[in-house]
């Protein structure tokens, strides 16, 4: 990764003779401290065998932690006794094979990797973008931004760029579409009203750190849970990025002058075939989810629940097999109709590559499932999460107090743990069954996390997109600095930290579902 010491001066003066201002020193100290952080697949590795040695510590000194809701108490077993030997021997591999995230991420991975090579959703952003009022432009930018978790991390590379050019094209400021799209993609990155493979992240990790308690029995955690949530919230967070984008950061910006490092305006006027592969693709994806219903909601249909229930139901609980018919249905019909897939040959190719790119999460997953099944079989985790609880309660934070206090721990912790994955893993198997002992449900536990792990993404130099997003700010502004780039990012921070937690807290205060058959209590 860069440094902020080793970015290239673009003017005549160079950063060891500029005086560093406020911001270049708490950026530094944030590089420093990031940079001192390993690689979080070392930095579960370590925690493991910390893990092992404490475990190990409290199993020898006979401690035991009573069960709360049952009679039952349970002893802590470590690792480095004959009884966890013989424990990670038989069940280092059951431990990954079976982690849930692994098999539904990789899922959508697929399917969202068929869709993104044959083109799709680049075109549909190009086509509703294009298409928007200059006075619409930034609210429709920031909606579609929040849900750019759809399509992964991709969103912060293709969409910043095409937003500068959109905005360009309108007569706006490219700049402002440029740093807003990026903005938005980050700040609102767990928003949304679409699924992606971030959900099917979230909810295998929330459901493995649940099951440490006796009252994760008869709890439906699925890949909704946190719908109603994600779905109200982007459009929240899209009308207000929209005014931060028009109205705070566009009027801001010095009196735009073309340069001649420019990228050149594009057409983004859709051709005739690329218009009958989204009118295809539309058909075959209404026809599809169509078909899902008409076996979910007539009565005996065979995805309704026990007792012929909606929610609970096989459908939502599996949701991630439809979802993945859904986008591969998509990506095919849009692939096959433009002829950006060659045959059956180039589905494999999409899979294979987008597969590829998940080697990295595909080795930190295997160590997580190392740390988070240790914590279940020592019963360190219940003896955490049960000291955890009568921490907050002891200070008087419960209730949505310790929600709030939740949030802000993992949003200074997402400046320097920037991967959600990682950052889920490490505090889940903690704060779910925590604030289970408080009365609170999961869902609303992963709820809070989502806002957290979001928020302060975008002003961390351990981001690297954010050094991506300096190159390309260079081409309209070649004196732009990493400092002005976080300045102008920051904009975003705190403002969606705020009105993320009010919309949380109106769930809370009214005791809205986050998601079907989701509550906001153990119910």
């Amino acid at each position: 990764m860069s440094s902020l010491t080793n970015l290239p001066a673009p003017d005549s003066e160079s950063p060891d003779t500029r005086r560093p201002t406020r911001l270049d020193r708490a950026l530094s100290l944030i590089e420093r401290a990031g940079n001192a952080l390993p690689n979080p697949i070392l930095l579960f590795t370590g925690l493991f065998v910390l893990l092992a040695v404490i475990s190990t510590a409290l199993a020898l000194a006979d401690v035991s932690v009573a069960v709360p809701g049952t009679d039952e108490t349970k002893a802590i077993t470590g690792l480095f006794t004959g009884e966890g030997v013989r424990w990670l021997t038989e069940n280092l591999i059951t431990n990954f094979a079976t982690f849930p995230p692994i098999a539904a991420v990789l899922l959508m991975i697929m399917a969202v990797g068929v869709a993104e090579k044959a083109g799709l959703l680049e075109t549909v952003m190009r086509a509703t973008l294009a298409r928007a009022p200059r006075a619409v432009l930034p609210y429709l930018l920031a909606l579609i931004a929040c849900q750019a978790h759809m399509i992964s991390d991709v969103a912060a590379i293709v969409l910043p760029p095409l937003a500068a050019v959109v905005f360009k094209s309108a007569g706006r400021h490219p700049v402002a579409g440029l740093i807003g799209g990026f903005a938005c993609v980050g700040a609102g990155y767990a928003a949304g009203f679409t699924i992606g493979s971030l959900d099917a992240l979230y909810i295998g990790i929330t459901q493995q750190a649940a099951s440490v308690l006796p009252a994760a029995e008869g709890l439906d955690l699925n890949l909704l849970i946190n719908y109603f949530f994600t779905a109200s919230s982007s459009l929240v967070l899209g009308l207000l990025g929209g005014f931060l984008i028009s109205r705070v950061l566009e009027p801001r910006l010095a009196p735009y002058e073309p340069t001649a490092d420019e990228p050149d305006e594009p057409d983004f006027t859709l051709t005739p075939v690329q218009r009958r592969g989204l009118l295809f693709t539309a058909l075959v994806v209404v026809l599809y989810a169509g078909a899902v219903l008409s076996l979910w909601l007539p009565e005996g249909a065979p995805l309704r629940g026990e007792g012929g229930a909606l929610v609970p139901s096989p459908l939502l609980t599996g949701v991630v097999p439809v979802l993945f018919g859904a986008f591969l249905l998509a990506g095919l019909t849009y692939g096959f109709t433009v002829k950006a897939l060659a045959g059956s040959e180039g589905v494999v190719t999409a899979m294979t590559d987008s597969v590829k790119n998940m080697s990295g999460y595909i080795v930190l997953m295997f160590v997580a499932a190392q740390v988070i099944a240790l914590f279940n079989w020592s019963n360190v985790g219940i003896l955490l999460a049960v000291k955890a609880a009568a921490g907050l309660d002891s200070i008087g934070l419960t209730g949505f107090w310790a929600l709030i206090a939740f949030v802000l721990l993992a949003s200074c912790l997402n400046l320097f743990i920037v991967s959600g994955s990682a950052l889920w893993s490490l505090v889940g198997p903690v704060f779910v069954p925590a604030f289970m002992l408080l009365g609170m449900s999961p869902a609303l536990s992963q709820a809070a996390f989502r806002i957290g792990d979001s928020a302060t993404g975008i002003i961390t130099p351990m981001n690297p997109y954010v050094f991506l997003l300096l190159a390309m700010l260079r081409q309209y502004e070649p004196e732009a600095r990493l400092g002005t780039l976080i300045s102008r990012l920051s904009i975003f921070t705190v403002p969606f930290l705020v009105v993320w937690l009010a919309i949380l807290g109106i769930f809370y205060g009214f005791d809205l579902p986050l998601g079907p058959g989701a509550h906001i209590g153990l119910k």
